[in-house]
């Protein structure tokens, strides 16, 4: 989600590079013929080898998916390690969503949770609102512990066995390098895919909530 999202900011701040406030980042495609046959992997622009971030930028700019919602009950192992904050309605998100749902089928430590859901309760995780949860990443370990960024991240592959693909941003000054890639990639993901301010998110669910009727149904959607 993360590092796969610094792939789209790239090409999403080249095709604005008239405004100074968006990070311009250089990137290359592979051609389609090549990426038809290749299998979807995890990937780290921290792996080592000198065209291993530029084959995860291609993939993830060249090959989007759909978001992939799936029932609660069957993303709720009951002896989960950790917990998954994700938002269920950002496509980029839920393509390493759905890669880690497929790996955790083997090893079942990881209780996902979608924000977007109307059935999101703060509550019931550690008291983190929608707005909070929207902001950065977040995972909660069994113990109660609210770990963000790309500790996050770390943290959910290194239960589904591909600890080794974060495994680098353990040491300084590498994991301050990455909080401030994945940072970036926060702050605008929402106008990278296409949706609508987060004020503007958070007025819609208030709507909802409220038991308004959407006369839009993009709105009702956000």
């Amino acid at each position: 989600m993360a590092l796969r999202g610094v792939a789209a900011l790239s090409a999403f701040t080249k095709r604005t590079h008239k405004n100074p406030c968006l990070l311009s980042i250089s990137y290359s495609l592979r051609p389609k013929s090549q990426l038809s046959h290749q299998i979807l992997k995890p990937f780290s622009i921290f792996q080592s080898g000198p065209t291993s971030g530029i084959r995860a930028v291609s993939e993830v700019a060249s090959n989007p998916i759909t978001p992939k919602k799936e029932d609660e009950e069957s993303s709720s192992p009951e002896n989960w390690k950790i917990k998954m904050l994700f938002d269920g309605d950002c496509p980029l998100c839920m393509r390493e969503v759905n890669m880690l749902r497929e790996r955790n089928e083997r090893y079942g430590t990881i209780k996902f949770v979608d924000i977007s859901s109307e059935d999101y309760s703060p509550e019931e995780n550690q008291g983190l609102d929608f707005e909070t949860a929207m902001g950065r990443i977040h995972a909660i370990l069994s113990d109660g512990t609210v770990v963000t960024d790309v500790e996050a991240f770390r943290k959910l592959y290194e239960q589904v066995g591909l600890g080794w693909v974060y495994a680098i941003t353990k040491y300084e000054p590498i994991g301050k390098i990455a909080d401030a890639v994945y940072g970036v990639w926060a702050k605008y993901r929402l106008p990278i895919t296409g949706r609508p301010p987060l004020e503007e998110i958070l007025e819609a669910r208030r709507k909802n909530k409220a038991g308004e009727v959407c006369k839009d149904n993009n709105s009702c959607k956000m």
